[in-house]
């Protein structure tokens, strides 16, 4: 980035559960089975590698649940990646838009910082008009694609790489106020001076009241457990029309 001049604030969203309920990778999954049916067979590859979880971390596990694109050229990634982030629209939490769009008229400098894949969170970033989007970076190619993952840490060291040393004070991001549901953004909300915590657990309910942050509590999808399960081992297999609530924008 090349201006150096530091903006009257910066805004800083998380992706998945924060801007929409639902993890993206489930939904993207789902759209690129709809259109090409046979790549359900590499389900059984993910499932295997399930028991390592605890060895392999989240982000060897993202480069196996990401097996299914094995084959797909960059040009149609980029064109179905293109066609789901316009999907994703509607199901973007209202209450959030209102607050990235509160942001945007304060003149705050906004920044999408996600763990999902780049390759599809740079076009839903441009979609929603975010100045800034990060994602996981992700070589396809091979079976198992290289990537790194943008989760933790990682997402404020990257930040600090790109951002203008002049858009941080005393070690934070000047006037910035995060947005996240999950605690392995608190390395994030540390760069922050203030915070909003969306849909939280109740370890980052408590974190968010001695801090002082504020709670949002928007509607999700699904009325219980049992309903979420259904709907996420729907968008797993690649069943059903629209499980996740995102197809009714696709013209």
């Amino acid at each position: 980035m090349n201006d150096a001049t530091p903006p009257p604030g910066i805004a800083l969203f998380d992706l998945d559960g924060t801007l929409i309920a639902w993890d993206c990778q489930l939904l993207f999954r789902h759209f690129i089975l709809r259109r090409e049916p046979w790549r359900g067979v590499f389900l059984p590859v993910f499932l295997a590698f399930l028991p390592l979880t605890g060895l392999l971390g989240a982000g060897g596990m993202k480069r196996i649940f990401l097996s299914y694109l094995y084959g797909i050229s960059p040009e149609k990634l980029d064109e179905y990646s293109r066609e789901f982030a316009s999907a994703v629209m509607p199901a973007i939490y209202p209450e959030l838009l209102e607050r990235l769009e509160e942001q945007r008229r304060r003149g705050d400098f906004l920044i999408l910082a996600s763990a999902s894949p780049e390759f599809y969170v740079k076009h839903i970033g441009r979609e929603l008009g975010f100045h800034l989007t990060l994602g996981t970076p992700v070589e396809t190619g091979t079976f198992f694609p290289d990537l790194e993952n943008h989760k933790g840490v990682a997402k404020v060291e990257r930040l600090r790489q790109i951002l203008p040393a002049s858009y941080f004070q005393d070690d934070r991001l000047r006037n910035c106020h995060g947005y996240t549901d999950s605690t392995a953004d608190l390395p994030m909300l540390a760069l922050c001076e203030t915070a909003t915590v969306v849909n939280p657990s109740a370890g980052l309910a408590e974190l968010a009241r001695g801090n002082g942050w504020k709670i949002v509590h928007p509607a999700r999808p699904w009325i219980s457990k049992l309903g979420f399960f259904a709907r996420t081992l729907a968008l797993l297999v690649g069943a059903g029309d629209d499980p996740g609530g995102i197809s009714k924008s696709v013209k």
